[in-house]
């Protein structure tokens, strides 16, 4: 008796939201960094991501970051600290780095594990960009380092970069994710 193949299995259950969820968002990927001056200017100056709120608990010993990319056309950030917070959490794919207080200057602290070596988890976040090559001329010339240039390996066109902690981002467009599925012939 043949087997099923899991994907055809995933595609089964793939199915559309009903009433009780249709209105779920994803709203973060969470992040542990080091030091969120070096973080934050990364994903911010290098990356074009805006800082959206900064919530800080110091009775805790550690403070949240969130960020996300705001293009023109989207509706003004609210001033108000109780409708900016509310706005935030309705966005979909914010990027919440969480720095636990003193990480920073501790000399120690050899730093998060980002999920590609032993023992492997979490692998990486994604962006697209209008034009891999031209983004990764650009990372090259802000000194970012690469983990895979788009010319390296089979996957061509893509290109996986590292923040400041060693977390990997895959970046691709969204004209060469469409081609990985014509590769594969699916």
């Amino acid at each position: 008796m043949a087997t099923q193949s899991p994907i055809t299995t995933l595609r089964e259950l793939a199915t559309q939201p009903d009433a009780a969820t249709r209105d779920f968002v994803f709203t973060q990927t969470m992040l542990r960094v080091k030091d969120p001056v070096v973080s934050v200017d990364f994903y911010t100056r290098v990356l074009g991501m805006t800082l959206i709120r900064q919530l800080d608990f110091p009775e805790m010993k550690f403070s949240l970051f969130f960020l996300c990319y705001l293009r023109e056309g989207d509706p003004a950030i609210p001033d108000d600290p109780i409708a900016r917070a509310g706005w935030a959490f309705s966005q979909r794919a914010m990027l919440e780095l969480t720095h636990n207080w003193g990480s920073e200057s501790d000399t120690d602290f050899a730093g998060y594990h980002n999920g590609n070596s032993d023992p492997r988890g979490f692998g990486h976040i994604g962006i697209s960009v209008p034009n891999v090559g031209e983004a990764c001329e650009r990372f090259e010339s802000l000194g970012v380092k690469f983990v895979k240039r788009p010319e390296d390996g089979k996957m061509r066109e893509i290109a996986f970069i590292q923040d400041p902690d060693g977390y990997w981002i895959e970046v691709l467009s969204a004209a060469s994710a469409a081609a990985i599925r014509d590769h594969l012939g699916k």
